[in-house]
């Protein structure tokens, strides 16, 4: 019983939240309530969870030498002993083949999506990761993927590339926050970790970080003006998001520099009441400008 609790613990269920985001061209479309297109997404979901779910896995044993090494990743399965090597390497070889033929049965086009998600996710594991810039990039891209994979299951009328850019800055300012947290708490062990730490520095860590977060809010802004979303047409009340976008951005960095958390951020969105509320209340404003009744 403890392999299998091992096996799950490592597909990283709480990761999975990520995925959520595969959701954004069905609810930016209007077709949040639409039965079949629900029912499609979803189920590229719980597909798109298991094949990130099995990359967790490859992960896990390729770095299990470095995750030893590291204060909170050595408790992982694999790391701790608790899940055996082999089983590990069968479920990476079973899960991932089982998922593409039940995609290409489902849809072709979303088969060749999580298709590149995965070859782009091994790539991340063996190479990617050790190099500077590419490996925040390649992440990136992973977030990007996600979206694409919930637009091609569905027929959307139109979805903004303002959106694609939106939530690839996003992405990016995360996983640089990221990166600057692992640096600072880490300290001389950050480069055994993760190897790009090693070239890494916090000037220029600081620097990406701004950067992308006046990307991010300049891209959103953009979406709410320029979005073609027939929805949103001639109107300008997405705007009123962006208040809250503009927080949570802030927020974000108030927490990074000021509590010095960030270096887990999905652990961070889970459990920050006032992050967790600007979060509520986009989402809650932006539904409400694109469903109820104008």
């Amino acid at each position: 019983m403890q392999p299998i609790l091992g096996l799950i613990k490592t597909m990283r269920p709480r990761q999975w939240t990520k995925n959520v985001i595969i959701y954004a061209g069905l609810v930016f479309d209007g077709q949040a309530f639409v039965p079949e297109a629900f029912l499609r997404v979803t189920a590229a979901f719980v597909l798109l969870c298991l094949i990130s779910g099995s990359v967790y896995i490859i992960n896990d044993l390729v770095d299990v030498k470095s995750d030893r090494q590291h204060p909170t990743k050595r408790k992982r399965p694999i790391a701790s002993g608790q899940l055996p090597a082999g089983l590990a390497r069968t479920a990476a070889i079973v899960v991932p083949t089982l998922v593409f033929a039940l995609a290409l049965a489902f849809s072709p086009p979303f088969a060749v999506v999580i298709g590149a998600y995965f070859v782009l996710q091994l790539a991340y594991s063996f190479s990617l990761k050790r190099i500077v810039i590419l490996d925040v990039l390649t992440v990136m891209m992973g977030f990007v993927l996600r979206v694409v994979a919930g637009v091609v299951v569905i027929e959307v009328a139109r979805f903004s590339p303002w959106l694609y850019s939106s939530t690839a800055l996003l992405a990016l300012f995360l996983i640089v926050g990221k990166r600057r947290q692992e640096l600072l708490q880490l300290a001389e062990q950050a480069g055994s970790v993760r190897v790009t730490l090693r070239q890494y520095n916090l000037p220029l860590l600081d620097d990406m970080l701004r950067m992308v977060m006046t990307g991010t809010l300049i891209t959103y802004l953009l979406y709410t003006i320029e979005a073609p979303s027939p929805l949103l047409a001639g109107t300008n009340l997405a705007l009123l998001t962006v208040p809250f976008v503009l927080y949570g951005v802030l927020r974000y960095l108030f927490l990074l520099h000021v509590k010095g958390e960030g270096s887990a951020p999905d652990e961070v969105l889970l459990k920050d009441r006032p992050l967790q509320a600007a979060i509520i209340l986009w989402g809650v404003t932006f539904l409400a400008i694109l469903y109820l009744p104008g």
